[in-house]
């Protein structure tokens, strides 16, 4: 099982240029934007070491995905005037998100079947984090793309779960409730506007 650490986020210096005043955003929502940056970098960096590995073509085909969120995210940041940083593949600004990434390479890196329930984590931890945040901002922009991620997140998180039934294997949901990973596998596929 993985442990989630107690997550704290920092501004990270960068050069990009603002096309509206930062000051449209309380702090809290500078932090959320440059936090949700780094996590979606995170799921992007771990699919692509894994797609390495493995045969499983979630890895490549959800890394591509990763990657539009992350660009989605980089808008509403340019957007805002938010500054963030882009680091090279598997370094991050955020310590703690850089310590979670190693623990998830590391475990990926054990079998087929532990890289499809990292795959699994990381999708969960991102409809769990992406949740609060559209909670934070009275942006509708925001909050819709938060939104579109997190239906994105439920579509690779079943990505994930099927792969493990492949191999006769279980996902044990972690940071949602059985009731609330239940209703998410039990939905379809989502239309969640390219993401």
């Amino acid at each position: 099982m993985i442990a989630l650490p107690t997550i704290f986020i920092g501004l990270m210096g960068c050069e990009q240029e603002s096309a509206a005043p930062v000051n449209a955003l309380t702090d809290q929502e500078q932090a959320d934007l440059i936090f949700m940056f780094e996590e979606e970098k995170l799921a992007r960096d771990t699919y692509l070491h894994l797609a390495t590995l493995w045969s499983e073509p979630q890895f490549a085909n959800i890394a591509q995905s990763e990657q539009k969120h992350m660009d989605a995210i980089g808008v509403l940041c340019e957007a805002y005037g938010v500054p963030f940083t882009e680091l090279e593949k598997g370094l991050f600004e955020n310590a703690e998100l850089q310590q979670l990434y190693n623990d998830l390479i590391a475990q990926g890196e054990l079998s087929a079947v532990d890289a499809l329930t990292v795959g699994a984590t990381i999708e969960v931890v991102d409809i769990v984090d992406l949740n609060e945040r559209a909670a934070h901002t009275t942006h509708a922009d925001i909050r819709a793309t938060y939104e579109n991620l997190a239906c994105g997140s439920r579509n690779h998180l079943r990505a994930f779960v099927q792969g493990l039934g492949n191999y006769e294997a279980a996902y044990t949901p972690q940071f949602l409730t059985q009731a609330e990973y239940d209703a998410i596998l039990a939905g379809s596929h989502e239309n969640c506007g390219g993401n």
